[in-house]
């Protein structure tokens, strides 16, 4: 199968769509500029169903690779026929590759390749052949100076039948199958590690968290991902024992069936074989691969959750360019407060100690006072943290001179921010308590912008994500941010490195050379200007550019979404409409009596000159929602000040799978489970809320000892 087929059948995209997609994939283009300027190319493909074709796309290279591997080692040995060779090559997967090579691989020394040896390869073969009706006398016939006796030759002659058997694609595909359908998940605890014993007193907590699984079986085939991926942690951690378990008498039965085609003495001989082979071979090997299977079923369905909670949260709501007093709040060591101007620059930073032991709050809300005054603030970002609560409380006491609104912003990853390289390379002159504030300040006015700097794991939005397979998990966050970076667009002159780096085309270190550029010689004033930057090639350009923003630029068209290559073409129409660039932008009636029709070449088609024309009426729209502030209920300082059946604001602060958690103003966020989200069935919990909405909640059991609080979603909206 060449990779257009194979890519269709996994797809279910036009063949076409699929060529010209592949075909610009193998000319470096991103997913985000294909999804976006090349529509007419690809059929109007977006960017998940080019992921899509990147994915298998990636998947059949891998099995390409693996069947060229094999076919050489088989080769090697002088083992390859045309037959076979052609049967590798139309392997629709690595596992039925992997069945047939089985074979053909140069295993350790096994106890079938001992028999063979010992020249019972032929005893073997008329068992096998199930026609005689005397196999003991024909095995003492195969009597050795290793092989005393008729018992030691037919054993070994079940070894090479039992290989046989564990060889067979169709007994496997059948166990498979069964596996895949009747398999079950069983767990048992850990004898030493039960509650109470004495070899586990520290760690106590730890095994509370797998107290339900200490005796657990369902069916694996219906065990949720998220169980799946905490079972598999229990183990990990040394909780608790896993095993797959199948009804061994049916898969036996099943096997037989398919072997045993007479009754006389090979029979019981074959019927041991098959024993053997199940035991020591198939049931080993398969269920060990069901258990890959499942794990890598789980990492997948783990890492989609992840990548859409990301994706909410980058493209969280942006307060804008304002000048924002931060405070990463603290009780003992105080409240580190920074004041930002409107670029998100560091202008002053200070320790108030409002909270007890100090307990100067007098002193401390004179002094925000004062800073709100001389910084102009026109917003203040409280991290969500130790002291929180307090610290708002404090804020909303003061009274300023003008209207100043008051956000508590998560914290999650700014500790590893302030740690990291970016940081000191930001703000070497200063501790990473200042940095810490700095990134909470920046988080209110662009999320976007200050959570790229962070390593996506750390932000904490999923469930397990340090369970799964990392490499997948990085790949799929990665696309996840360059897909938000690139839809919302980049402003060149005010970008961090870390921002350029997930740009179309850029990467991270054409964002070093765009920034060193900017350093040296000043801001851009046009993207032609683009070019000049060192190794930024014309394939970078053309990734790049219209991502790139310029504001107030030579080109009102800099500031746009609209493709330098269809400069000329907003040129042509704005000359026909008799009206220059500056004045076709915004002009919604003129935009809309263009005949787009007029315009369509062999390149570019109706889907472009329409997202032109969008782009043209509103130039460079942030599509996200502005920031609105909130506020908790004063009256809930922690776990033990909630009750059933109270109604409380909260915010999204976490979606998985099985619902999602809630913060409510104090230390631990509680859990709307799926079946307390709707009066329906729930499919997606994306479908009923998004991350950071703000809702309000309904208590329904609090466990203090356990630290766990379940809530019911009442309203979606706190008005």
């Amino acid at each position: 199968m060449n990779l257009i087929l194979y890519l269709i059948k996994h797809t279910q995209l036009p063949e076409k769509s699929i060529q010209n997609t592949v075909a610009l994939l193998n000319e470096d283009c991103t997913i985000p500029f294909i999804s976006r300027y090349r529509k007419e190319r690809t059929g109007n493909l977006d960017e998940v169903q080019i992921g899509e074709i990147v994915k298998f796309k990636t998947q059949f290279e891998v099995l390409k690779k693996r069947k060229l591997a094999i076919i050489k080692a088989v080769e090697e040995r002088g083992l390859l026929t045309s037959e076979l060779k052609s049967k590798f090559e139309n392997a629709a997967n690595l596992t039925s590759l992997e069945d047939l090579y089985l074979p053909f691989k140069k295993s350790k020394k096994t106890k079938a390749e001992t028999a063979r040896k010992n020249g019972l390869e032929p005893l073997a073969k008329i068992i096998m052949s199930q026609k005689s009706d005397e196999i003991e006398f024909i095995a003492s016939k195969c009597l050795s100076t290793t092989i005393e006796n008729e018992d030691d030759a037919l054993e070994g002659a079940r070894h090479i039948i039992a290989e046989w058997i564990n060889e067979r694609t169709d007994i496997r595909n059948q166990l498979r199958n069964q596996l895949e359908r009747h398999a079950l998940l069983t767990t048992k605890v850990i004898k030493t590690k039960k509650e109470g014993t004495s070899t586990v007193l520290s760690t106590n907590e730890k095994v509370q968290k797998f107290r339900d699984y200490y005796d657990w079986s369902e069916a694996l085939n219906r065990c949720p991902s998220h169980r799946f991926l905490a079972i598999m942690r229990g183990e990990k951690e040394g909780v608790i024992r896993v095993k797959i378990t199948l009804d061994d008498e049916r898969a036996l039965e099943n096997i037989e069936r398919r072997i045993i085609k007479s009754n006389n003495s090979c029979t019981t001989q074959i019927e041991l074989a098959i024993a053997d082979a199940y035991k020591r071979l198939l049931f080993p090997s398969l269920s060990n691969e069901l258990l890959k299977n499942a794990k890598e079923k789980a990492d997948t369905e783990a890492i989609q959750v992840f990548s859409k909670n990301l994706k909410q949260l980058l493209l969280g709501a942006p307060l804008g360019e304002k000048h924002i007093l931060a405070i990463d709040p603290g009780f003992r060591t105080g409240c580190k407060v920074v004041c930002l101007d409107a670029q998100g620059d560091l202008k002053h930073n200070e320790t108030i100690y409002p909270h007890a032991p100090q307990n100067k709050s007098t002193e401390a809300i004179k002094k925000l006072s004062s800073l709100v005054d001389a910084h102009k603030i026109e917003a203040i970002a409280i991290g969500n943290g130790t002291a929180s609560r307090e610290t708002e409380q404090l804020v909303k006491r003061i009274h300023f001179k003008n209207p100043i609104e008051v956000f508590v912003v998560s914290e999650a990853g700014a500790s590893i921010y302030s740690a990291s390289k970016i940081a000191r390379e930001e703000f070497p002159n200063y501790d990473v308590t200042v940095r810490g504030a700095v990134s909470i300040g920046r988080r209110l006015a662009d999320p976007l912008a200050e959570l790229v700097k962070i390593d996506a794991k750390s932000i904490g939005v999923g469930q397990y994500q340090h369970d799964v397979d990392q490499n997948k998990l990085q790949t799929s966050l990665d696309t996840v941010v360059e897909s938000c970076v690139n839809a919302v667009g980049v402003n060149i002159n005010t970008a961090s490195i870390p921002l350029l780096s997930y740009v179309s085309g850029i990467g991270p270190k054409l964002a070093e050379n765009i920034v060193s550029f900017r350093n040296e010689h000043g801001s851009f004033s046009d993207r032609t200007t683009i070019k000049k930057v060192p190794r930024l090639g014309g394939k970078a350009f053309e990734q790049g550019a219209a991502f790139l923003r310029i504001k107030n630029g030579e080109n009102p068209l800099d500031n746009s979404a609209v493709h330098p290559e269809s400069y000329a073409l907003v040129k042509q129409i704005a000359k026909d409409q008799k009206l220059p660039v500056s004045d076709l932008i915004g002009n919604g009636s003129a935009l809309k009596n263009i005949p787009l029709e007029k315009y369509c070449t062999d390149t570019v088609g109706l889907p472009t000159l329409k997202d032109i024309t969008k782009e043209l009426e509103k130039p460079g729209l942030d599509t996200r929602e502005k920031a609105k502030a909130f506020t908790f209920n004063q009256n809930i300082k922690s776990i033990t000040d909630l009750n059933e059946g109270q109604l409380l604001p909260g915010i999204v602060n976490n979606i998985t799978n099985f619902g999602c958690f809630v913060d409510i103003g104090i230390k631990e966020s509680g859990l709307i489970h799926v079946s307390n989200l709707a009066d329906t069935f729930v499919k997606d919990v994306n479908e009923h809320v998004h991350l950071h909405q703000q809702i309000i909640v309904k208590v329904l059991s609090v466990d203090v000892s356990r630290k766990r609080i379940q809530l019911a979603l009442y309203k979606k909206q706190v008005n």
